[in-house]
C-alpha cells in the first residue's frame, strides 16, 4: 500500500474507546470472542499499514472500498476461508459500528462493507464419538483414586451430556448447577447469549460426586487441583481442559479428538435420536437450525426412513 495511504488511516490522536468503533465492537462479545476478534482486527490493521497499526490506532472511518477489497485479498492469501471470513466479519462490524457513531456516511460505509466472503468448501471438522469410546474415556476417570479423577468424569460429563462449549465450562460457577432440576445455567455464551442447558440424571450423580471433593463454596464449578489433592476455588482455562481431554484420551486408548468433538456428538446423537432440530439448536446455542444442520452426520438413511412414512393410499396391482 502506497505511503500515502497508509498515512491517512492512521489515527494521530486515537479517540475516547465509547466512539472508537473497533473499541466499541469488541465491549459486546464475550470474553473469549473478544480476545479473538480483537487478534483479528490487530491483524487487519498491520497487515493495512504495514505493522504500524493494530485495533485501536487505526483509523476505521477512514477505510474505503480500497482498503477493505485489498484486505480481503490479502487475507485469502494468508488463511483459510473459514478463518479468512471470521476476520471478514470482525472487519464488516467495525466499519458498521463507524457508521453508527457517525464516523461514515452512508455511501462510504455501503461501499466499503461491498465485499463477499470466501467459500467453504471444506467438509466439518472433527468426529463424533462412539458409545465405547465415551465410556472407555469415562472408565479411566473412574478408575482414578485422585481427585483430579472424579473432576475430570465430571468435565466430560457436561462436555458430553450438556454440549456446551471449552469456553462456556470454564466459566460455570456452582451456582449456575442445579441439582433439583438437573440443569445448568451457561452464561455469556458465543455472542453474549445466555441458556440453560440440561444434564440426565447419571450426568448429575457424576457432578454431584465432584461437588464432594470441591465443596460447596461459591465460585467455578470445575477447578484446578493441586498435586497434593488441594481444590484451588478459580477457573480452569480453556487451555486445561484440552489438555485434559487429551490426557485422558491417551490413556484409555481412543483416537484423538478436541473437546468441541463432544459437541459434535451431542448435537449428533440428538438428531439421531429424533429430537427436532431447533430443540437441539436451542440446546447448543446455535444462531439458527442451518448451522445445527452441519452436525447432522446420519447419512441418507434417516431420510430414506422418513419418506416411508408419507402415506399416498396405493394398492400395487399384482405383478
Amino acid at each position: 500500500m502506497p505511503r500515502q495511504s497508509v498515512t491517512s488511516i492512521v489515527l494521530t490522536n486515537p479517540p475516547s474507546l465509547t466512539i472508537h468503533p473497533a473499541a466499541v465492537y469488541l465491549s459486546v462479545l464475550s470474553l473469549g470472542s473478544k480476545r479473538t476478534m480483537e487478534e483479528a482486527l490487530n491483524k487487519i490493521a498491520s497487515l493495512l499499514t504495514n505493522g504500524e497499526c493494530d485495533a485501536y490506532t487505526l483509523d476505521w472511518a477512514a477505510l474505503r472500498y480500497q482498503h477493505t477489497a485489498a484486505i480481503r485479498t490479502a487475507l485469502v492469501q494468508r488463511y483459510a476461508p473459514a478463518t479468512t471470513n471470521k476476520m471478514l466479519c470482525a472487519l464488516r462490524r467495525v466499519l458498521k459500528e463507524a457508521y453508527r457513531l457517525e464516523l461514515m456516511d452512508a455511501t462510504d460505509y455501503a461501499k466499503a462493507v461491498d465485499f463477499p466472503s470466501v467459500k467453504v468448501k471444506t467438509r466439518l471438522r472433527g468426529r463424533a464419538l462412539s458409545s465405547e469410546e465415551i465410556a472407555a474415556l469415562m472408565r479411566v476417570c473412574i478408575e482414578d483414586p485422585t481427585s483430579q479423577g472424579i473432576r475430570d468424569a465430571a468435565l466430560i460429563a457436561i462436555l458430553r451430556g450438556a454440549g456446551v462449549r471449552r469456553s462456556e465450562v470454564v466459566n460455570l460457577d456452582l451456582k449456575d448447577f442445579s441439582v433439583n432440576t438437573n440443569s445448568l445455567e451457561v452464561r455469556g455464551g458465543k455472542g453474549g447469549k445466555d441458556r440453560t442447558v440440561y444434564l440426565s440424571t447419571a450426568a448429575t450423580a457424576v457432578v454431584e460426586d465432584w461437588l464432594l471433593v470441591r465443596g460447596r463454596k461459591a465460585g467455578a464449578l470445575l477447578c484446578p487441583i493441586r498435586k497434593g489433592g488441594e481444590v484451588q476455588l478459580r477457573r480452569m482455562t480453556s487451555q486445561a481442559v484440552l489438555l485434559i481431554v487429551r490426557k485422558r484420551a491417551a490413556v484409555a486408548g481412543v483416537e484423538s479428538f478436541s473437546p468441541h468433538d463432544f459437541r459434535r456428538t451431542f448435537c449428533s446423537d440428538l438428531l439421531d435420536c429424533g429430537t427436532d432440530i431447533v430443540t437441539v439448536q436451542k440446546l447448543a446455542g446455535h444462531a439458527t437450525p442451518a448451522t445445527t444442520s452441519k452436525y447432522d452426520r446420519r447419512g441418507e438413511e434417516p431420510k430414506r426412513r422418513a419418506v416411508e412414512k408419507l402415506d399416498i393410499s396405493y394398492t400395487p396391482r399384482r405383478r
